[in-house]
């Protein structure tokens, strides 16, 4: 084990700004330092992401709020996550640390901001590692037709193999950083080979006038956002969105253990959003066109096909037999590699999230221990797969696994917290360095601070929308009053009040940190 000496817990916070500033190195954490080029850690970046899973499982109800205009609202939550990740690639190269927005906003902003910027990213991971383990899990059994467990997502089969799919994930992570990242690699090819596929020949079946009734041309008013959908519907379909772009800063959390850790992980997040981009409005220009929005069929509005509208379409767009069967359970394995690859990177990222704040003094040290041989933070690695696999077996028994789908909604309040606190975080350090140049009042000031108060008020709105019972898919009653509110909020805010908490035990248990 590596740690830094103890007179550096005894800077002040204006000594550490100041030796970030003068591009000063912070000592080693015992990591596989230049493990990764540019293209792997682009294939990180956009790998945890999960295009296929987070697109079978949110694109129908972001129909279901705005119809025709789904390209727009992908076009229009792009903008502050970009805006964020000129945030996140200043600050990589200002300060290149495993911890991101904790190391960052507790350096710049304060201690305290910092910690909560890092329980954010802690309690988003963990609360979606169940639904990844659980998608994972049952697709397994669609894969070889068993649907009569796979469609149902509580099944005791199906949490088996979600688990087993997480243990094999950490495992994988265990190894080193040089053998998750080639998995990724094989997984993102046939993630994004498959995708592309799908939405090309979805709409060569539109174009060509094969495709079933209620298909539509793709129109340039799809990009329109002040067409049709309500102001109201259009935002909560923005909110929904920013959940699909999440995952893409795994590039900077790994910045340690990547060759030019100053420049390489803030460029490979901010391509991976580019790249993202073009994904997502090919795969929703070709799912609108192909499935429509309507409520019955393979239609998008259907309830029945909420959960996974690649699964509800992929036969009617390749075919029930021969080469079209193949084509079909290839994009079964899509989401099934989809949902395991972001599992994967979800311990990777977490991991070293812990690594840096056990590093710094704010979490046990026990943390903080990096395995001789294989140079990952082994102790952190196996306790976030320990943790994830106690939240997943929790809130699969409770609801009837429907609280995992809760759980994944209050991941946003999470994110647009942590995201745009990482954007005023950027404003505030730079706010002195915008006579330098054009482009750095913009890309280190002005566009991350847009970006961040725009995702602050996103989280604000979507937890605030939350307490509508009929937003989430359970509710709970309130002490007391017997107000039902919906499940979503309570996991949110839960979460919110649960960090709020650790950071008073933390503040008591490690006060060094806190008192820079």
């Amino acid at each position: 084990m590596t740690g830094k000496p103890q007179s550096s817990q005894a800077l002040t916070a204006a000594q550490l700004r100041t030796d970030v500033a003068a591009g000063g190195e912070f000592a080693d954490k015992g990591l596989r330092s230049g493990a990764l080029g540019m293209a792997a850690s682009l294939i990180l970046a956009v790998a945890s992401a999960a295009p296929a899973y987070s697109l079978a499982a949110t694109l129908a109800f972001i129909v279901g709020y705005v119809g025709f205009q789904a390209p727009a609202v992908v076009l229009v939550a792009f903008i502050p996550i970009l805006f964020v990740s000129f945030g996140y690639a200043a600050l990589n190269r200002r300060d290149p640390d495993c911890g991101t927005i904790f190391t960052w906003a507790s350096r710049v902003l304060s201690p305290s901001l910092g910690f909560l910027g890092g329980w954010a990213i802690i309690a988003s991971f963990v609360l979606v590692v169940g639904s990844l383990a659980q998608v994972a899990g049952q697709y397994v059994f669609l894969l070889f037709g068993a649907d009569g467990i796979g469609s149902d997502p509580a099944n005791p089969w199906v949490l088996l193999a979600g688990l087993g799919w997480l243990a094999l994930m950490t495992l994988i992570c265990y190894r080193g950083i040089e053998i998750a990242a080639a998995v990724q690699r094989a997984l993102l090819f046939l993630e994004f080979g498959m995708l592309l596929v799908l939405s090309v020949v979805a709409l060569v079946r539109v174009y060509t006038g094969t495709a079933p009734t209620g298909m539509q041309r793709p129109r340039l008013s799809w990009l329109n956002p002040f067409s049709g959908a309500s102001p109201s519907a259009f935002v909560s379909g923005v909110v929904l969105m920013l959940f699909i772009y999440w995952g893409r800063e795994t590039a900077i959390t790994v910045n340690e253990e990547t060759a030019d850790r100053r420049r390489t992980p803030g460029r490979s997040a901010t391509y991976s959003t580019l790249l993202l981009l073009g994904v997502y409005l090919l795969a929703t220009f070709a799912a609108v066109s192909f499935a429509g929005i309507g409520d019955s069929g393979i239609g998008l509005t259907n309830p029945d096909n909420s959960g996974d509208v690649f699964y509800a379409f992929g036969t009617a767009v390749f075919g029930a037999g021969g080469f079209g069967s193949v084509l079909w359970h290839l994009l079964i394995l899509m989401v099934l590699t989809s949902a395991a690859a972001s599992t994967e990177t979800t311990v990777l990222t977490l991991s070293r999230t812990v690594l840096s704040m056990a590093d710094q003094g704010a979490l046990p040290r026990a943390l903080a221990r990096v395995h001789p041989r294989f140079r990952i933070p082994h102790v952190g690695t196996i306790a976030v797969g320990v943790v994830g696999a106690i939240v997943y077996i929790a809130l699969n028994f409770l609801g009837h696994g429907l609280v995992i789908g809760d759980a994944v909604s209050a991941c946003g309040v999470m994110i647009a917290f942590y995201y745009g606190l990482t954007g005023l975080t950027s404003a505030w350090a730079h706010r002195a360095e915008w006579r330098t140049s054009a482009a750095d009042l913009w890309l280190r000031t002005v566009f991350p601070a847009i970006g961040g108060v725009v995702l602050l008020a996103a989280g604000t709105w979507s937890l605030v929308h939350a307490w509508d019972p009929s937003s989430s898919g359970t509710s709970w009653p309130l002490p007391f009053t017997g107000v039902e509110v919906g499940g979503t909020f309570v996991i949110g805010a839960g979460s919110l009040v649960l960090g709020l908490v650790v950071l008073l035990v933390c503040r008591r248990v490690y006060p060094a940190f806190f008192r820079r």
